[in-house]
């Protein structure tokens, strides 16, 4: 299956936390991070997830924002650090691409807010994703 979603990163099922409705899947990415997917408790069954089960996590890059540091005080489970490797600036939004151990994100942003943070190849940033937005495949 071929899909349009720019960020896909394989990685492994750390743990699996299920509720009523929903689960928080935690999946290690090859560069030692976890990232956190919130997905329904029936996604969790019709996908067999289980610790140790292979995956890729999915993401839009508009659901991808950075900063130039870790935050404190927010609930943005993801904090994701990496280094700038491309800025490809538009009109009014840019694409900024991000190497991080063991993959690499897009992140769609404004082309006003790649300037207020001085963003260009070689930056580090912390990308953003809310558990939220992260979805799983099968690998």
């Amino acid at each position: 299956m071929s899909l349009s979603i720019r960020n896909q990163i394989p990685g492994t099922v750390a743990s699996v936390s299920t509720g009523e409705a929903m689960a928080a899947v935690k999946v290690r990415l090859a560069g030692g991070q976890d990232v956190t997917a919130a997905i329904t408790a029936e996604s969790v069954k019709e996908l067999g997830l289980a610790e140790g089960s292979e995956v890729r996590i999915l993401v839009k890059s508009t659901e991808v924002a950075l900063a130039t540091a870790a935050l404190q005080g927010v609930s943005i489970r993801n904090q994701i650090a990496g280094t700038v490797t491309d800025v490809a600036a538009g009109g009014a939004m840019a694409s900024v691409r991000v190497d991080v151990e063991g993959g690499a994100l897009t992140a769609a942003i404004t082309k006003d807010a790649v300037t207020d943070l001085g963003l260009a190849a070689g930056s580090s940033v912390v990308a953003l994703i809310k558990s939220t937005e992260v979805s799983l495949a099968i690998a």
